[in-house]
């Protein structure tokens, strides 16, 4: 099993908020460093003559991971520059809509608002209430509001305020059918879900290695089938913009930049298989379970089914000032968790890594109860 001492957090913080960032293991840290240390050594020769050849290797690595082509995944610096690779991309008319949820992420909301004002598209959300139904309800529900104008769904895989597991394989099928495309924020799912991008079905998913997948910052993928290759720009045109280039190659020179963290993702993939990372998130998974289970009990709220989270869990609490709460508990209880108001209601967003364990839990519960009663 994994502990602490595998990754390079300090001692004296509970970190419960892998979710935002992640953290990387002190092996796959020493190969991102060795990476950087190679681009320094020669710089040239790394990034003119070695760059498309070492680039492409790992590639092949992440491709085989997501069982796709690794023509059709491109290296990008995190999910949200995908998402704005594909929807700044999109070609919108006046009345055309997206179809969105009110689950979104906060960078993706802006991003949907700007194409919407620049193009003179409609945004459409699905107002998903809590506590959450069924993935059958959501998927019919978020179907009824689709029109012929329809031409684009955006969602995540894994929300961010809420940590819910839409069924995206679900959508994807039925939007395929509909003829709507389906772009995917897979910014949480790599690592703490399977992820085989094939049999997902999303016309464009973009995702981040940085987070679960334990990479290091500032790696992340856009993966398009190849129908769409054609209509995807990039959002830096440099060198890698020419006659006969390919979507791989438009995206990935974009100019001088640090490519180590891209080239450390197969390192960081040997490490999760190395260490049975299915089984780590089982455990994980078991921990944020109960942990909700108590502070749901404790305050009288509705949890949510096992089935709708994974290592992430936004956990309902009783009515409070959130921004003080996370103040105290990082301040007093040097507790590192988000807390926020979301849908009208207070809560806590766990999330479980493989470097938790049970008595990152018990301090959190402790110091719940000294603050809230």
């Amino acid at each position: 099993m994994l502990t602490r001492a595998d990754f390079m957090l300090r001692d004296d913080i509970t970190f419960l908020n892998h979710g935002s960032f992640g953290a990387c293991p002190v092996p796959v840290f020493a190969q991102y460093q060795d990476w950087q240390r190679q681009l320094e050594r020669q710089p040239v020769a790394f990034l003119l003559r070695e760059r498309e050849a070492m680039l492409a290797d790992a590639r092949e690595r992440i491709a085989a991971y997501f069982n796709v082509s690794a023509s059709d995944i491109t290296f990008v610096t995190n999910a949200t520059s995908g998402m704005n690779i594909a929807l700044r991309s999109l070609l919108l008319n006046v009345g055309d809509e997206i179809l969105t949820t009110n689950h979104e992420y906060g960078a993706i909301n802006r991003l949907l608002a700007y194409c919407a004002a620049k193009t003179g598209a409609r945004i459409l959300r699905h107002e998903v209430q809590l506590p959450y139904t069924s993935d059958s309800d959501f998927t019919e529900a978020l179907f009824a509001l689709a029109t012929p104008r329809t031409k684009a769904i955006v969602i995540s895989h894994i929300t961010s305020p809420s940590a819910l597991i839409f069924p995206i394989a679900q959508i994807c099928q039925r939007a395929r059918q509909q003829g709507i495309l389906t772009i995917i924020d897979g910014a949480h799912a790599p690592g703490q879900l399977p992820l085989d991008l094939e049999s997902t079905g999303a016309d464009i998913y973009a995702g981040n290695f940085h987070k679960w997948l334990c990479a290091p910052k500032g790696a992340g993928f856009l993966h398009a089938r190849r129908e769409h290759h054609g209509w995807l720009e990039p959002l830096v045109i440099s060198h890698g913009w020419r006659e006969g280039s390919d979507f791989v190659e438009q995206n990935e020179w974009s100019g001088t930049r640090d490519i180590a963290a891209f080239l450390t993702v197969p390192a960081a993939i040997d490490f999760l298989e190395k260490h049975d990372w299915g089984a780590l998130v089982m455990a994980c998974h078991g921990l944020a379970a109960q942990a909700q289970e108590r502070i749901c009990g404790r305050y009288g709220q509705a949890p949510y089914s096992q089935a709708q989270f994974s290592q992430m869990v936004t956990i309902p609490l009783p009515p409070c000032d959130a921004a003080q709460l996370k103040t105290q508990l990082y301040d007093d209880y040097r507790i590192e968790i988000p807390v926020g108001a979301f849908l009208g209601r207070c809560g806590l967003r766990l999330s479980v890594a493989a470097y938790n364990n049970a008595d990152d839990i018990e301090h959190l519960l402790s110091a719940l109860a000294d603050l809230l009663g």
